[in-house]
């Protein structure tokens, strides 16, 4: 008798295996610091608007940088950088404990080192989703993405769930502390897998390894003639920006549902519950259909579940909002990713997330300033409503005016060989 639920095949590839493994404690510590950091700016100010802080922090860093990390990890070696991105990461973590722990620490000290890490982070992104298509086979590669979203989403349950207790046993200090050391499984996870061969450009060698202006041009020719890929990123880039209304969890637990630091834990980790239940789905699906159909109506369940948990004044119906919420925002991740990387061949693959960065961490930054400036000025309620409204209408925008992308099957790249692993 067949087994409910098998090994997925990418993580029977060993370097790939150990980076997903990696993965999953690290996020579980970034994700702890990320929620706490939202409570942490609640404790420091009642003010919704101070959340567009953060959102600018994060914002700036990667309008700057990623169209440059994009070549830089395209140029040069991505195990390599991910060494350097995961320890910059890691201090910053321990700066933020060390000035929690000391008393001092301010609303600019928060805004500045979340700049320090959404720079890291903007070469940390393409470097490491380019780097997954050079671990697993082509044929496998729809999976890696689904396993990578599933530890992703579990350190994102296992991670805010402990948030709220460690903050309320330990103090927030403590919380970023765990943060620094659990970057310490992905530089373990690099060190093991070995040296990793990347598809070579037909230039010479010192153009190769040139970041130029001419190196981002090409990146960004290809995506503009690409466009399923183009209209997936603008899908995103919307969907994100409307729907965005995470850093005002605070003031929903706080200020609506009167709840605790426990129970905000919770509802910081309802989305991922959905998203790794809707990951673990497809994890056991071979051979995704109507891609570009499912992709748009994912994008609109977002949108609807967003709404709900605007509406919501009761503690269950907003989790279950979160959690849905999560489940269609895993499988809208989960197609994009796997329709941009097949589609992208592999010397551009990471100008290709770059540019994509630019749209799916814009999006949900830019998100963050206009629902602060929205909640501040007409209540957070109707900030939250009025961001799953638009979210819905874009994605019937976009469904109408790029119909390739609604018509995408998946089956259209099937054939072709996989690369060495």
């Amino acid at each position: 008798m067949k087994p409910l639920v098998t090994l997925p095949p990418a993580l029977r590839h060993r370097r790939f295996a150990m980076l997903w493994l990696g993965m999953l404690i690290s996020v579980a510590g970034s994700q702890m610091q990320l929620w706490s950091l939202f409570w942490h700016i609640r404790t420091l100010t009642d003010q919704p608007a101070a959340v567009s802080g953060i959102g600018a922090a994060r914002v700036i860093p990667v309008v700057a940088f990623s169209l440059i990390a994009g070549v830089v990890a395209d140029r040069f070696n991505r195990r390599k950088l991910l060494f350097l991105t995961q320890s910059i990461l890691a201090g910053v973590a321990v700066c933020l404990s060390l000035l929690t722990w000391s008393g001092d620490i301010q609303l600019w000290h928060i805004y500045l080192l979340t700049a320090v890490q959404a720079s890291a982070q903007a070469f940390d992104q393409p470097a490491r989703q380019s780097l997954v298509p050079n671990l697993v086979p082509r044929a496998d590669l729809a999976n890696a993405f689904s396993v990578q979203s599933i530890a992703f989403d579990l350190g994102s349950i296992f991670g805010p769930m402990l948030s709220g207790l460690v903050i309320a046993s330990l103090g927030l200090q403590a919380v970023y502390l765990i943060n620094a050391i659990s970057f310490g499984a992905v530089i373990l996870a690099l060190i093991f897998m070995g040296p990793v061969a990347q598809t070579g450009t037909p230039e010479t060698n010192r153009e190769r390894r040139a970041v130029s202006w001419t190196a981002i041009k090409e990146g960004v020719q290809y995506i503009l003639h690409q466009p399923i890929i183009l209209s997936s990123m603008l899908l995103d880039f919307w969907a994100t920006f409307f729907s965005s209304a995470n850093t005002l969890l605070p003031f929903v637990a706080i200020d609506i549902l009167h709840v605790g630091e426990v129970e905000y834990g919770w509802l910081s980790a309802a989305q991922s519950i959905g998203a790794v239940l809707a990951a673990l789905v497809i994890s056991q699906r071979h051979g995704l259909r109507r891609q570009g159909s499912l992709l748009l109506g994912a994008v609109m369940l977002f949108g609807a579940a967003t709404i709900l948990f605007g509406v919501s004044r009761v503690f269950w119906l907003t989790m279950l909002a979160l959690v849905l919420v999560g489940a269609a925002d895993s499988v809208s991740t989960i197609l994009r990713n796997t329709i941009r990387q097949i589609q992208t061949p592999d010397h551009l693959r990471g100008r290709m997330v770059s540019v994509n960065q630019i749209f799916f961490m814009g999006g949900p930054q830019l998100g963050e300033i206009e629902s602060g400036l929205v909640a501040q000025a007409f209540g957070v309620p109707a900030a939250i409503i009025s961001g799953g409204v638009g979210c819905i209408l874009a994605a019937g925008w976009i469904g109408a005016r790029w119909k390739q992308l609604r018509r995408y099957d998946g089956a259209e790249h099937a054939s072709v060989p996989a690369p060495a692993s």
